[in-house]
């Protein structure tokens, strides 16, 4: 199975980016549908981007289009997710999530991935 590490979270103020990293060890992503997903304190885990197999099919959150963008390389087995604009709404843990089922459509809940990392915290202060 698939093991998941994010990274590059930090503290930053309105209007910064980040980028934010998923390495993948254990399995080639390239066979795994890859999301990220965020959560603040006594919030439920909502969906933020997803990205298909080999990069062609992406989806986002009405919130964050225009602002993030999700990519792949798989070469490199990592997905990344590029956050501009950050708001402090932004704020919240971000995890990075993987799922193998083959499926034509973008998996957007978190019901749906079976791989998940430990998450990394995005706190943007205003």
């Amino acid at each position: 199975q698939v093991q998941l590490v994010e990274s590059g979270g930090g503290l930053v103020q309105t209007g910064d980016s980040l980028r934010l990293s998923c390495a993948a060890s254990g399995r080639t992503i390239s066979d795994y549908m890859m999301g990220w997903f965020r959560q603040a304190p006594g919030k439920e885990r909502d969906f933020v981007a997803a990205i298909s197999y080999n990069g062609g099919s992406i989806s986002y959150a009405d919130s964050v289009k225009g602002r993030f963008t999700i990519s792949r390389d798989n070469a490199k087995n990592t997905v990344y997710l590029q956050m501009n604009r950050l708001q402090p709404a932004d704020t919240a843990v971000y995890y990075c999530a993987a799922d193998r089922r083959w499926t034509s459509r973008i998996l957007t809940s978190h019901t749906d991935y079976a791989y998940w990392g430990q998450g990394t915290q995005v706190t943007v202060s205003s």
